[in-house]
């Protein structure tokens, strides 16, 4: 038995896919330690962890601070710096939190910008969980103001950036990346990967160091307080954008309703956090600020999605034919290469129409090859191994690195 600590940033997207692998752990003998925000308190206790807070104000942990919506460089860069000016606090808090405490290995979203740092301040293996698997190199190339080297030396996180790795050089003996977008990518000895080889469309940027284990299938154990009764013999349409890009354009929500509204199918609509009160929601549609998604699929005909790695992964999974509108991060990646291989039809939001997506939806549904190449997807995550594979993956490290259980 080893003892493990977790850390993640507060987000639905890195938190979720880590919760099966949490469970697993625990049910061979792991005793982990997950530091999040209350937020998440109770999702993550359900796994047999013990749950941590972070004390330390920070723009990284607020949700309202959460990483800007749009990618515009001066915005992402002046999240950034904010977060690395509270770089000092974040390190010394999770240390204090845990200094009577001594841990076998380390595990962190790969997106949280210290797990390395924590990894090698304590001088322990580590395991990153990669929820965004389109790589920095993908994502720049989607975003070309990213790779403006003009604009990036005139803002004043580089010089920020470099303070700070100065600073945990001196104080802790640790080394930052040279690619300060290398904080929200951050390896570990071994990086688990939600997807499969398969879908990826750069496998070659890979080395042996990520392991595809497949979507992140896990019983959640969520609040099934939902009329599924209404959903019973009608065809049913699933939209969700998500819980972080899903408020930025009201515009789709006016599409959505009238796309489908006085049709013969209910549409079940998650609006997390969406204030609505603008519309005539039509008498079809069943709007929630939550669903329990897992057991939406099992009703549902016909999604549309944001095309987030995990709604994406799971509509996959399940064999269920969808429509994509991405929005930001790294959905114009996973719904693009869904659309190469030929599982959807990817729309661009900005010059979306009703009519527009009622044809999609009905040409996802006709066309047996959408079905075939999801079946095909949907094999190859099933083949992967899923988080039974991972955790033998993190049982072989710990061999490698002589873990003493």
């Amino acid at each position: 038995m080893s003892k493990v600590l977790f850390l993640s940033i507060p987000a639905h997207g890195h938190v979720n896919p880590t919760l099966g692998l949490v469970n697993e752990l625990i049910k061979q003998g792991e005793e982990i330690t997950y530091f999040c925000s209350e937020d998440f308190k109770e999702k993550i206790e359900k796994t047999g962890a013990e749950f941590k807070s972070y004390k330390v104000e920070s723009n990284l942990f607020g949700r309202k601070h959460n990483m800007p919506n749009d990618m515009q460089i001066d915005k992402l860069f002046d999240y950034i710096n904010e977060m690395l000016k509270s770089s000092d606090k974040i390190i010394k808090d999770i240390l204090n939190q845990i200094k009577d405490k001594t841990f076998d290995y380390i595990m962190y979203t790969a997106m949280f910008p210290f797990g390395n740092v924590i990894a090698q301040i304590l001088k322990i293996p580590s395991i990153s969980s990669f929820a965004v698997f389109a790589t920095p190199k993908e994502l720049m190339s989607q975003n070309k103001e990213l790779i403006d080297e003009e604009l990036i030396k005139k803002h004043p996180v580089i010089d920020t950036y470099k303070k700070v790795s100065k600073q945990l050089k001196e104080v802790y003996n640790v080394e930052m990346p040279d690619n300060m977008i290398s904080l929200f990518f951050n390896k570990g000895d071994i990086n688990i990967a939600y997807t499969s080889k398969y879908f990826v469309a750069h496998p070659e940027y890979y080395d042996d160091s990520f392991k595809f284990i497949g979507p992140p299938v896990y019983d959640r154990k969520e609040n099934l307080d939902f009329p599924f009764e209404k959903l019973e013999g009608k065809k049913v349409i699933y939209i969700s954008l998500g819980t972080v890009f899903n408020n930025t354009d009201s515009k789709l929500y006016d599409i959505f309703f009238k796309t489908f509204a006085n049709t013969d199918a209910v549409v079940v609509m998650a609006a997390y956090n969406v204030d609505l009160s603008e519309f005539d929601i039509p008498d079809n549609f069943i709007v929630r600020n939550y669903v329990p998604q897992s057991e939406i699929l099992k009703y549902t005909d016909v999604a549309i999605t944001h095309a987030g790695m995990n709604s994406t992964s799971d509509l996959l999974y399940n064999n269920i034919p969808f429509v994509a509108i991405p929005i930001g991060a790294d959905q114009p990646y996973m719904a693009k290469r869904a659309e190469e291989l030929g599982a959807t039809i990817s729309l661009d939001k900005d010059n979306l129409t009703p009519e527009i997506l009622k044809n999609s939806v009905k040409k996802v549904l006709t066309d047996p090859s959408y079905l075939k190449n999801i079946k095909k997807i949907s094999d190859s995550f099933k083949e992967a191994g899923g988080y039974k594979k991972a955790v033998e993956e993190i049982f072989k490290l710990k061999r490698e690195k002589v873990i003493l259980a």
